[in-house]
């Protein structure tokens, strides 16, 4: 008896064939953005989408949302590919499944493994194999073989009748339309590191992999209508229920919640009396404070900051905490911060409160070396299966793209070029370069590939697996799929563990005047530093090289410009240098109205009375959240949310249009009047986005005050951690001339006096030998053993013997002065050295019982040339340790100093300078300009301007010497050269001058 047909579906039924869709979040592969593809499937009027990425899900959590805003079921998987080669597709029967698909996932990404080609470890996903993988009688209940359309006219009746349930439809969906199609395969170009040409057709998708219209997918499947019920019915058995935008975070650091809340009061309040005694503001806002907090169930928030606090005191860790946390004093109270949020009048509304929906926020930097460390700390403390790094993704911009696309279509690097710079510089084009500026447009902020979050941590109350992919990159932690903003939009929030170099200065300073002079410091007496008035003048005179956050030219500039020398002031400077500030134009404002105080004209008593300590100017967040609620009545809570949404934060608009609203209603009210509220409301968005926490800018000024510290008392030490930290605005060689200026005698670096790391000893010097470019750390390390074990070397020719230095290592040292303590010149320690090796036929097994004293040689007399040793640490080192100046070509006549500016004002000057560092900015009409940092042949900093014509005529030509011609210029006491002319000055001979010159000299 034959079988009876399966009925026909019925025109009407709702489209749901889409299961295994794709976005751009398959790197280099997919077109659609995740919003476009559910966006585009709801006008289409499906009803459900699957989302298939390749080996990730990425976007899975905002697929989800936005499927769930279009009333489209959202069916969550990920297609599994061994590089092109597809495998299989996995569709999550329920969360549990998506969790299996997410671990899977991250075992072998992890582990760099290759997936299987059957896997047998998912109880709660479906398994889809592409057609021809697998016999159907071979297949489990939760296995499918998929079936695509073009497949449909090799497919055998019987063996589909053999195993009806085995097989379902699969259509992929990977571009919106034809011209995606030609992205989608200049994607693969790029991934394949190929021309376009090259490209197979194994290379990239069918171009059909398009949505399609209900009707010509039916029909094209219309002989086997058992495959559209299969694949309906495994539609109907997917079901994801994750709520998004709840805590899923770790819910309590002890046993439970309540035991969290009466230890971190307990904590709390042992902190306060350390903190302020008995200070009853400071206890009522601890109260206040622990209330919110439990309230809003933060908790075990705050006592997981407390315990990495805790675990980087005990391995005496240097650390700062940033951020809005700042402004909590329950923060303060537990050491988190050392900013007082009394002291400076701080909101713990800027931080947390009742109507604030996104979580709390502490940066917490370590130095560089110690971060990794508190790291693993989080990973082991917490769980790896509960922890990981947040993610982020890098984008295709223009520049990069159309490189990117030059290589592609086969464009010389000329041209390719000339293409980059064909926005500001209109060229001829071809056809390939329309196309190539084309196809960039559309794929300008495409995700590229996985990055890390500078510092950010997710720990997970459910496995981390729950929600997002691990994989492991370079650095060594599990880092998540996802960004910050979706682990936000899942109820993920992160813990910012960052790295800073100022805080390695600060750490190692500390060591080497405690190994240097026997003196013990308490970095964290802050506050005898604020009053120190040495300290104050380091800073009124911006001697800050070195200094964390304050050392930049335009800081420097600015500490001028405010006649800084306390710690409200440095604290405003930190806000107010940020770029968003200063091209606003409020910087500006802010230092013309600390000179001329008087002429300031408040719009209204109020804002007099709130803004009187920045003269009127909304310097910080917290300035916005003030206004909003002293000015116009608005509670903290809402003053906070307007201040997020002016800073881009805060994605509900019709909550900021509410709070807008009630703005102006209260300002009505409250009898201001409508012109003056308007104002006042233009000033405040206007500045919301480039406010500036003024808890971030006290922590900063914080640690700056610890670096200015350090460097006014023990200034050798400072630049020498500094210079060992490889961390800071300028260059190492400007780290050694500050070090030279301190008084310091700086020697080479030396075999038997130099460490891995620049050493200091009294006031002497050593380079590190890791300064001496294209020296092997193994033989560095072999050195400094062997020095250790069997004492300092006796002369070349014992180095030879007991390192087994090759030629060219040697003669790279002898050549950078490692040498110097023989007293032979370096050309006969290279003759030595090239006998010694010619002679040298074996590596002895053991060292010799008795030394042999070295033969003894009649050498000709080999001329040394004065600028032989300079070139030569130019050469290894990429810097000269000697006066710069004596390399110059020009000899200095009839140019200025830069500490003859001041009496120069007005007048036309030449100076001659060794450029720093360059600054590219934008005027107002988008020409270039550029503003320079040199230093004058006595080593004192100079700064100059490079207006548009200027700039275009004599731009700068690299790192050197420059003879500059210009008018001095003065804002504020500040002074510079704007520059005229300006022309690069080679080097001399190295014959040219006598041993004994010094360049400055000239000027004497």
């Amino acid at each position: 008896m034959a079988k009876k047909a399966s009925p026909e579906p019925s025109p009407s039924l709702p489209l749901k064939m889409f299961i295994t869709c794709k976005t751009w979040f398959s790197y280099r592969y997919g077109t659609f953005s995740t919003e476009e593809l559910v966006n585009t499937a709801a006008e289409l009027g499906l009803t459900s989408l699957g989302l298939t990425n390749i080996n990730s899900t990425a976007d899975m959590w905002d697929f989800v949302d936005f499927c769930r805003i279009k009333n489209i079921k959202p069916i969550a998987g990920a297609e599994i590919r061994n590089k092109d080669i597809l495998c299989y597709t996995l569709l999550a029967k329920n969360d549990a499944g998506l969790l299996e698909i997410n671990r899977f996932l991250s075992q072998h990404l992890q582990a760099e493994q290759t997936f299987p080609e059957r896997p047998d470890c998912f109880l709660e996903v479906f398994i889809i194999y592409p057609w021809g993988s697998f016999a159907a009688q071979n297949l489990k209940k939760y296995e499918f073989i998929g079936v695509l359309a073009s497949e449909l006219n090799r497919l055998k009746r019987q063996e589909v009748e053999a195993f009806p349930q085995r097989y379902i439809i699969r259509h992929p969906v990977t571009f919106q339309n034809k011209t995606y199609f030609n992205v989608h395969r200049l994607l693969r170009a790029i991934g394949k590191n190929t021309l376009i040409s090259k490209l197979g057709e194994k290379d990239f998708a069918s171009p059909d992999e398009m949505f399609v219209p209900e009707a010509e997918l039916m029909s094209a499947f219309r002989n086997y209508p058992g495959l559209i019920t299969n694949t309906l019915q495994l539609i109907d058995s997917c079901h994801i229920q994750t709520e998004l935008h709840s805590d899923k975070n770790k819910k309590n650091y002890s046993a439970s919640k309540e035991d969290d809340r009466h230890l971190l009061e307990k904590l709390a309040l042992e902190g306060l009396a350390y903190r302020y005694g008995s200070n009853p503001i400071a206890k009522a806002r601890v109260v206040k404070e622990l209330k919110i907090i439990n309230d809003l169930n933060f908790n075990a928030y705050f006592l997981i900051v407390w315990d990495v606090i805790r675990y980087a005191q005990s391995r005496g860790f240097y650390y700062v905490g940033r951020g809005s946390g700042a402004n909590s004093i329950v923060a303060y109270c537990l050491k988190i911060t050392d900013v007082d949020p009394i002291k400076l009048d701080l909101y713990f509304e800027r931080f947390l409160n009742p109507n604030r929906t996104s979580p709390p926020d502490f940066d917490i930097d370590f130095s560089w070396k110690d971060r990794d460390e508190v790291i693993d700390y989080v990973f082991r403390r917490y769980g790896k299966e509960h922890v990981s790094l947040l993610g982020m993704y890098s984008t295709f911009q223009r520049r990069a793209i159309i490189r990117e696309l030059g290589k592609v279509f086969g464009l010389p690097k000329e041209e390719i070029d000339q293409l980059v710079r064909s926005k500001d510089q209109p060229m001829n084009e071809d056809k390939i370069q329309r196309t190539i500026l084309k196809y960039g447009q559309l794929l300008e902020n495409f995700p590229n590939h996985l990055s890390i979050h500078p510092g950010g941590m997710l720990i997970s109350e459910k496995p981390i697996y729950q929600y997002t992919v691990n994989e492991l990159p370079p650095k060594g932690f599990c880092t998540a799929q996802i960004d910050m903003f979706l682990a936000e939009k899942i109820g993920l929030f992160k813990l910012d563990i960052l790295s800073q170099r100022g805080l390695g200065h600060i750490k190692e300073t500390i060591a080497l005047v405690k190994r240097n002079r026997g003196i013990d410091i308490d970095i964290h007496q802050v506050e005898q530093f604020m009053s120190d008035p040495k300290v104050a003048e380091q800073i009124r005179k911006a001697d800050t090289i070195g200094c964390f956050y304050i050392e930049s030219p335009a800081m420097r500039q600015l500490l001028t410009k405010l006649k800084c020398d306390d710690y409200l002031t440095l604290v405003a400077a930190s806000s107010i240098i940020r770029p968003g500030v200063a091209q606003s134009g409020m910087m500006k404002q802010y230092i013309e109205r600390f000179h001329d105080p008087e002429k300031i004209v408040y719009l209204h008593p109020k804002m007099k009375e709130l803004l009187e300590e920045t003269y009127g100017v909304m310097v910080y967040q917290e300035d916005v959240i003030k206004v909003a609620h002293h000015f116009a009545g608005l509670d903290m809570g809402e003053a906070d949310i307007l201040r997020r949404a002016m800073s881009g934060k805060y994605r509900s608009h019709n909550r900021f249009n509410e709070i807008r609203e009630k703005y102006f209603a209260n300002c009505k009210k409250l009898g201001h009047e409508d012109s003056v509220a308007a104002e006042v409301w233009r000033q405040m968005e206007s500045f919301g986005g480039y406010s500036f926490s003024k808890a971030h800018s006290a922590s900063f000024a914080v640690e700056s005050y610890q670096s200015l510290y350090l460097k006014t008392y023990f200034p050798m030490e400072f630049m020498v951690a500094v210079i060992n930290n490889f961390g800071g605005f300028y260059g190492t060689e400007f780290y050694f001339h500050e070090l030279k200026r301190t008084g310091a005698k700086v020697n080479p670096p030396c075999v038997n006096r130099s460490e891995y790391l620049t050493h200091i000893q009294g006031d002497e010097v050593f380079v590190g030998l890791i300064h001496v470019q294209q020296l092997e750390a193994k033989l560095c390390s072999l050195i400094l053993e062997e020095r250790e074990k069997n004492g300092a070397y006796l002369n070349l020719e014992d180095f030879i013997e007991r390192t087994h230095a090759g030629p060219e290592q040697l003669n790279i040292l002898i050549s950078v002065g490692a040498f110097g303590f023989t007293g032979l010149g370096k050309k006969k320690l290279l003759w030595k050295a090239n006998f010694a090796q010619k002679h040298l036929t074996s590596i002895p097994d053991s060292p010799a019982l008795f030394k042999e004293p070295p033969m003894d040689f009649t050498l000709p007399d080999f001329p040394d040339y004065p600028l032989e040793d300079a070139l030569d640490e130019i050469n290894l080192l990429g810097f000269a340790l000697s006066d710069m100046f004596r390399l110059c070509a020009h000899d200095g006549r009839g140019t200025v100093m830069a500490d003859q500016l001041v009496h120069l004002l007005g007048k036309n000057v030449e100076v001659l300078g060794q450029l720093v560092v360059t600054k590219d900015v934008r005027t107002i009409h988008k020409e270039h300009m550029a503003f320079g940092t040199f230093l004058d042949p006595k080593g004192d900093w100079l700064d100059t301007v490079h207006f548009p014509p200027s700039l275009k005529r004599f731009p700068f030509q690299g790192k050197g010497f420059y003879k500059i011609r210009g008018k001095v210029v003065e804002d504020f006491g500040t002074y510079a050269v704007d520059v005229q002319a300006m022309w690069k000055v080679g080097l001399k001979d190295k014959k040219s001058v006598s041993p004994s010159a010094s360049y400055s000299n000239t000027f004497v």
